[in-house]
């Protein structure tokens, strides 16, 4: 059968168009001019349609022409291998518009149907038949990645929490594709989609019921993915592992923390050798109830062999420490256990020795500061110390702020110590002073500039008279004033001294002459206040001339020796009655008591003004 026209001839197989007899000759359509045989067929609404039939006929004249399989596929360019490649691996088809060489529909049963066999597009060169590798095993991947996520949302998950979690799934993914071929090789999985084997390897594994189980416990979808990664396929490990910790107390918020700073084995690891570790730290003071918390700061604890946990614990033990302190200790600072490597340990230990400390000094200062264990000896302590040694604090001055105040080396030098002695410098206070300063009061470095020291500075110096000349000597000698609340202790003092008739300037000249005036309390201050004023009789003036008055105890100092003074009807001013130890106040009575006697006995010769007075006891001053 000939169809022929006037201008064009068109050669067509005979499977393009089925005759009523089914004949096997060809039928051609002559729609060509003998002159144009040779010329490119001017047809380009359809370039598919024409490089199929250009392939097809150059196939089937391939006995005639002996063409290699090379030449067969040089009509199919790069980007047409790749785009056979995605109809034959996506998991949903693109519908084609009629009269497409590649009629793929999503019921086909078999995806190979229309198109050409899969194993004809790898007959090329080696470079190029490993990218096409590479690019079905990434289409592969997007397919196992959409099955996963198709699953997530039939387990009540959201698409953006699913899109972030299976993001960072990357190498679960991989283990689902994977397994979903090797199912291939079993018989009932070997005419199946790749799809529906990979919905079975997901269906088995449980991993969307342990991803919402492991939501339920607090766990971000970050901590998901690395526990899902680090089981490594056995993902029944999990939940074991996160009802063991349970089981001591471990808190949900710190469960995702402890299992991945557990270290790579805490999944592998059997309870058995977890419940030994526990019970040796209870058998040396931590409680049970503690365990929880011990192992949330220190997850690293469980990542050691009994066998190190008890050299760590030995190690503390040797230093003096008993199982309460060592108990303590851990509970306060569990890094100090397990986070540090034992020579680190050591190193430390042995530069505090330095300081004049001896093993089980070291002990308890650990036992009180573990923290001190985080410190780094070449960022941390040596700069500090060679900062203190500047201002002339010496090895035993240090070794009494360590004892005393051991966090200040625990303390950044260029934040926390260096603005605050810079402003004490601003103040006016020597090099010396801050020396003397920080030996006797060192926990004035753990207070806050800007909430506690510099407010105090501006309260003594507007609310209680403290001028600027001598609002350094009032920090050099009484630092620990810059402790006491301006609410509860500094206001309440100030307003009851200015109650009792004191002005503000005098106020302020006895906190220059004694700067704890201000940190006694009320009740203190009334009775010896009352005693002075009505038993004693002594004037206002009398206070503010010697404000330490206040020091002294009421019942152990000044009753007694007023009720001396009275006895012997002398009268001295309080600097007098009370600076002095008690020999030299009965010394100072029995001279003055001997030497009235003396004058007495030249009344009896004459009487004179001066003898006069002395008869009588008035003395304001001790006489030698």
């Amino acid at each position: 059968m000939l169809l022929s026209c006037q201008n064009h001839t068109l050669y067509l197989p005979s499977s393009s168009i089925h005759s009523v007899k089914n004949s096997k000759s060809n039928i051609i359509i002559n729609c060509q001019t003998p002159n144009e045989q040779n010329q490119p067929i001017p047809r380009r609404h359809n370039s598919k349609s024409t490089s199929f039939l250009i392939h097809h006929l150059s196939h089937k004249n391939s006995d005639n022409h002996h063409s290699s399989p090379t030449e067969l596929q040089d009509p199919i360019p790069h980007e047409e291998k790749v785009k056979l490649l995605e109809l034959s691996l996506v998991r949903k088809r693109t519908p084609q518009f009629p009269g497409s060489i590649y009629a793929q529909s999503p019921s086909d049963s078999d995806v190979g149907s229309s198109l050409p066999p899969l194993r004809t597009l790898f007959r090329s060169r080696d470079e190029e038949e490993e990218v096409l590798i590479m690019k079905a095993l990434e289409i592969r991947r997007k397919v196992t990645e959409e099955v996963f996520k198709e699953q997530m949302r039939k387990g009540k998950f959201g698409i953006t929490y699913t899109d972030n979690l299976v993001s960072k799934l990357g190498g679960f993914v991989d283990y689902v594709m994977i397994e979903a071929a090797n199912l291939k090789r079993l018989p009932q999985y070997s005419h199946s989609t790749f799809n529906l084997r990979a919905k079975t390897v997901i269906e088995d594994s449980q991993v969307v019921q342990l991803i919402r189980w492991l939501k339920h416990n607090s766990l971000s979808y970050p901590q998901i993915a690395k526990l899902v990664l680090m089981s490594r396929g056995k993902l029944e490990s999990i939940r074991n592992r996160i009802e063991w910790l349970k089981s001591v107390h471990v808190k949900g918020d710190f469960i995702g923390d402890a299992m991945l700073k557990g270290g790579d084995n805490v999944l592998l690891r059997s309870d058995r050798e977890l419940d030994e570790i526990v019970e040796c730290l209870e058998s040396n003071g931590v409680r049970r109830e503690w365990m929880g918390y011990v192992v949330s700061r220190c997850p690293k604890l469980l990542s050691y062999s009994l066998e190190e946990v008890k050299i760590r614990v030995q190690f503390y033990l040797d230093m003096g420490l008993d199982e309460k302190d060592f108990g303590t200790m851990v509970f306060d600072f569990p890094k100090a256990l397990g986070y540090y490597t034992i020579e680190e340990m050591n190193r430390k230990v042995d530069y505090l020795k330095e300081f004049g400390l001896d093993n089980k000094d070291v002990g308890k200062l650990l036992a009180f500061r573990p923290q001190l264990m985080a410190c780094s000896i070449e960022e941390r302590w040596k700069p500090l110390v060679k900062y203190l040694y500047y201002y002339g604090i010496t090895r035993d001055g240090m070794k009494r702020m360590l004892i005393i105040k051991p966090m200040v080396f625990c303390f950044d030098l260029e934040i926390t110590i260096v603005p605050k002695v810079k402003f004490f410098q601003d103040l006016g206070v020597r090099n010396d002073g801050i020396a003397n300063m920080l030996v006797k009061f060192p926990t004035l470095l753990t207070y806050s500039l800007y909430k506690k020291i510099r407010p105090v500075v501006i309260f003594l110096m507007t609310k209680a008279g403290v001028t600027e000349e001598s609002i350094g000597k009032v920090v050099a000698l009484g630092p620990e004033l810059l402790g006491c609340s301006i609410v509860h202790k500094l206001e309440v003092n100030v307003k009851y001294y200015l109650s009792l008739g004191i002005r503000l300037r005098q106020l302020g000249e006895m906190v220059a002459d004694f700067q704890m005036l201000l940190r006694y309390n009320i009740d203190v201050l009334r009775p010896k206040y009352t005693y002075l004023r009505k038993t004693m009789v002594r004037t206002l003036q009398d206070l503010i001339e010697f404000p330490r008055f206040f020091s002294y105890s009421l019942e152990g100092r000044i009753i007694p020796r007023h009720k001396v003074l009275v006895e012997n009807q002398i009268n001295v001013k309080l600097k007098c009655m009370l600076a002095c130890t008690d020999e030299e106040f009965n010394k100072m009575v029995n001279n003055m008591i001997r030497k009235r006697h003396k004058f007495q006995s030249t009344v009896m010769k004459g009487d004179t003004p001066h003898s006069q007075s002395l008869v009588t006891g008035d003395i304001t001053a001790p006489q030698t």
